[in-house]
């Protein structure tokens, strides 16, 4: 297999822009990932692009990925849309990617994007409602917040993790999103006020979900052995791995892990050569708090009955052995759906080389970062691993 490498990497600040367009998003994140590469880049180059979006905002229409790819100077290279839920932008670059690895491509784009201002709260809930389980689960009347409250609740009574632990993964990551230019909430969210927010769903109050978000990012991939062409700072992908699991939480094996994510781990640590241990910092998929608790002893950094644990020590703290969500996660920096795993990229990118916006934020010399893309509820997932070339 062809080694690949990303060589630009753009975003969009996150949040709710509703006199924007798709195509205006789309062409920011573009226009900031090509001034990314240091050396110039021309679109024209791309052989292969890769556009993630779960559905809101008119991405649902025909032909998203070419409408999209025209805005960015794209038009010519082969390119489609890929919807995955919640997990859309991590499949589109694990599409980008293999598409070098194989051979087919020398250069490749994988990019995501959703406007969800462009919805009323009732479409948006269809469209979160329609990548869950539709047969048993909605028809129940369950949603995404009483899934995840129901594996919180679960996790709490077998792992004895407390509602301050779960919380604090929200007090944390919006801490962390107030030094990120990009985030969509910067403001301190104390444990208190977040404890006595109103209840969305038990045990969640409002403070433990994502909010609604706009946004766009895009990362440019291109085989290892052309990179010095664009860039003197290349950051390698050494591990790749997805994963894919009952939709409905009642036919899984258990409530308080996601076999998807362990599977995906699993796959992308044996690629790459390494062990959890050897993971510096992890953008994971905290659409609830819960979500990222469950990360930690997924993805290998502890025992489940240790996960709430990890968080209140301060190892996954920004300071701490093992930062996750340095960027704000989904719940500080904000979710548009489909950007989202495309969104973790580009953080794990910058901070790999040392170029992380925001005072304060960059990390001390990282080598590994690790990307954790869910969607839904842990139906499909997308993990890679980055490596920071010497």
């Amino acid at each position: 297999m062809t080694d690949v490498v990303v060589i630009g990497a753009g975003q969009t600040p996150y949040g709710m822009f509703p006199h924007r367009t798709l195509k205006d998003l789309f062409c920011q994140a573009s226009e900031n990932a090509y001034a990314s590469v240091e050396k110039g880049f021309n679109p024209a180059e791309i052989d292969e692009a890769f556009i993630g979006s779960m559905g809101t905002g008119g991405s649902q229409l025909g032909n998203f990925g070419p409408l999209m790819m025209e805005s960015a100077g794209m038009v010519g290279a082969g390119g489609c849309h890929i919807e995955n839920a919640c997990g859309s932008g991590g499949f589109a670059f694990r599409a980008a990617y293999n598409a070098i690895a194989s051979g087919r491509a020398n250069i490749a784009v994988a990019a995501g994007i959703e406007k969800m201002s462009d919805l009323a709260r009732e479409k948006n809930r269809l469209w979160l409602g329609v990548s869950g389980d539709t047969e048993w689960e909605r028809l129940a009347g369950t949603n995404f917040p009483g899934i995840y409250g129901m594996i919180a609740r679960r996790h709490m009574y077998e792992h004895g993790t407390t509602k301050a632990q779960i919380t604090g993964v929200a007090v944390k990551n919006r801490g962390n999103a107030i030094a990120n230019p990009k985030a969509q909430f910067r403001k301190e969210l104390p444990l208190d006020a977040a404890l006595k927010a109103p209840i969305l769903a038990d045990p969640f109050t409002l403070s433990d979900a994502c909010g609604i978000t706009d946004g766009a990012a895009m990362v440019i991939l291109c085989r290892a052995d052309m990179a010095k062409t664009f860039t003197d700072r290349p950051v390698k992908v050494i591990g790749s791995g997805v994963g894919t699991d009952f939709l409905a939480v009642h036919d899984r094996e258990s409530a308080t892990m996601l076999k998807a994510v362990r599977k995906a781990a699993k796959d992308a640590y044996a690629m790459a050569g390494i062990g959890p241990d050897q993971i510096d910092f992890a953008e994971v998929h905290d659409c609830f708090t819960i979500g990222e608790i469950l990360s930690y002893a997924d993805l290998g950094f502890c025992e489940p009955n240790q996960a709430g644990r990890l968080l209140e020590d301060g190892v996954t703290a920004r300071d701490g052995k093992r930062p996750v969500n340095v960027s704000g996660g989904l719940i500080g920096k904000g979710h548009p759906i489909g950007a989202t795993g495309i969104g973790q990229i580009y953080e794990i990118f910058n901070q790999l080389r040392g170029t992380a916006e925001g005072e304060g934020r960059q990390l001390a010399a990282p080598r590994r970062g690790l990307a954790h893309n869910v969607g839904g509820s842990g139906g499909s997932v997308a993990i890679h691993i980055l490596e920071a070339c010497e």
